[in-house]
């Protein structure tokens, strides 16, 4: 009986109709009329085109020759390193250590997770407390250990020379760790369940076998991970190349001698501050193209397989 369920599968289309419709109004439409608006002349927000650019390509030869959008590139191409490097690897770091005991293992789960339910508009303002301002806890516990020289004034006032962590020495930093604090939870959850998800008896089998806690951990754990380690190298990727809301709240247009630009907060910038619609929809499908293509190459490199 169970096997005549899903013989007519006409009623399946009452559910499947709708959202397919959402998607087309909401994604698919929207995608391909941005993909048109980088050929026009868009004087605007809400203003109609003005006709074709001159050339047609103009926006797309402006990629290749705007210094700016070159610095967003490279910016963004290494955050997406070290996106890959410290948020996935740390990530996989705690969950290899949380799934390896037994009490308190929901507690870190729990407090590893949390930074995800914080709007990234409340961290961007927490982590300016904590470095851009002269007096931040950064710059405080500095002074505290002597490491930030001052002066002390006849009258008693004294003079620190606080460190600016928004200069060309400091800035990427003070933009990159945010963004990789918040997601490690992330990537951390996704990892543990995939730990759940293996077998306890191969590695009572490999114990047997006189395999200490390296070799299970190098030729059972990680092999069975390899698809999940796949799937969080994709989402890194892809999120990387979005990333807008931390850096933004954190510095707003006053990128530090317009060197700090992401792509995300770049297209922001060129869309709403600058009206240059057609260019930020240019940029746009930059993102969508980088995030393919990328995806695509972790995929093949890491080959997942579909026997784990």
């Amino acid at each position: 009986m169970n096997s005549m369920i899903y013989k007519n599968k006409k009623p399946l289309l009452v559910f499947l109709i709708p959202a397919f419709a959402f998607l087309i109004v909401f994604l698919y439409y929207p995608f391909f009329q941005n993909v048109a608006n980088t050929f026009l002349k868009i004087g605007g927000l809400g203003r109609a085109a003005e006709g074709l650019n001159t050339p047609w390509y103009e926006n797309y030869r402006r990629l290749f020759t705007d210094p700016y959008m070159h610095t967003a590139l490279k910016n963004t191409l290494l955050l997406t390193l070290c996106t890959i490097v410290f948020q996935v690897g740390i990530a996989l770091i705690l969950a290899l250590l949380v799934d390896t005991i037994r009490v308190g293992a929901q507690f870190f789960r729990t407090v590893y997770f949390f930074p995800i339910v914080i709007s990234a508009t409340a961290l961007g303002l927490m982590f300016n407390l904590i470095f851009l301002y002269k007096g931040g806890m950064v710059n405080q516990l500095l002074l505290s250990l002597g490491k930030l020289p001052y002066d002390v004034k006849p009258s008693g006032k004294v003079l620190v020379q606080w460190l600016d962590w928004k200069d060309q020495a400091h800035f990427l930093f003070t933009m990159f760790m945010p963004v990789m604090w918040q997601y490690v939870g992330f990537y951390f959850v996704i990892l543990v369940t995939g730990l759940n998800n293996i077998s306890p008896d191969l590695f009572e089998a490999a114990a047997l076998d006189g395999a200490d806690g390296w070799k299970r951990t190098r030729y059972i754990t990680l092999p069975l991970l390899r698809n999940v380690l796949c799937t969080c190298l994709v989402l890194s990727i892809t999120g990387a190349l979005k990333v807008f809301d931390l850096p933004w709240v954190m510095f707003g247009a006053g990128m530090p001698e317009n060197q700090g630009w992401l792509t995300g907060t770049y297209m922001y910038d060129q869309t709403f501050n600058r009206m240059n619609v057609d260019y930020g929809s240019t940029i746009a499908v930059l993102i969508v193209v980088l995030g393919v293509v990328l995806s695509n190459v972790a995929n093949r490199v890491f080959k997942p397989s579909e026997d784990l």
